[in-house]
């Protein structure tokens, strides 16, 4: 009885290790999801007030949640106190600094730093449309983890399954 038992137990905690696993790749897609969200809201303040670029981020870190905000609030100070530093090095070490608790996968937090290129330095119809460029590269990312998510789901929770009996297989 107390094998049985525990066979059940290892199967249960198993298959809500992959079932976490997919959640995981959920709130994945969440969090590019909000990035994109928040980029767009950017584009939108850029095309539509023409304010200063640290205006603009002291206003969406008003509209969006953590650790966004402390983000955009940061990016807000340093632009509007800059002295020597270049927008760009500004802007990468805020992604890396204030972003890295996302934990993003390295060719999206490069794609991130590389938005700082084109923005800051140039004019406004520029930034809009290379900012428009990013975000069609960021549509087409969010569109393959789209697509690899359900597969990866299933194969998590069969994993979650199989790796459970087989457990109990070999224990028993």
């Amino acid at each position: 009885m107390l094998r049985f038992i525990g066979g059940i137990l290892i199967i249960i905690a198993t298959t809500g290790a992959g079932i976490l696993y997919g959640m995981e790749l959920q709130g994945y897609l969440e969090k590019l999801l909000y990035i994109r969200h928040i980029l767009y809201m950017l584009k939108g303040e850029m095309d539509y007030s023409s304010a200063p670029l640290s205006e603009i981020f002291g206003r969406l870190s008003l509209r969006v949640k953590e650790p966004y905000k402390c983000w955009l609030s940061a990016m807000e100070k340093q632009v509007e106190n800059r002295e020597e530093d270049a927008f760009l090095k500004i802007w990468m070490r805020s992604v890396d600094k204030h972003l890295k608790e996302l934990h993003l996968k390295s060719a999206h937090s490069i794609q991130l730093k590389e938005l700082g290129t084109c923005l800051g330095q140039m004019d406004g119809a520029s930034e809009s449309r290379n900012l428009q460029l990013y975000l069609g590269r960021l549509e087409l990312e969010i569109e393959k983890v789209r697509e690899g998510m359900a597969a990866k789901k299933r194969i998590g929770n069969c994993l979650g399954v199989m790796g459970g009996i087989f457990l109990v297989v070999v224990l028993i």
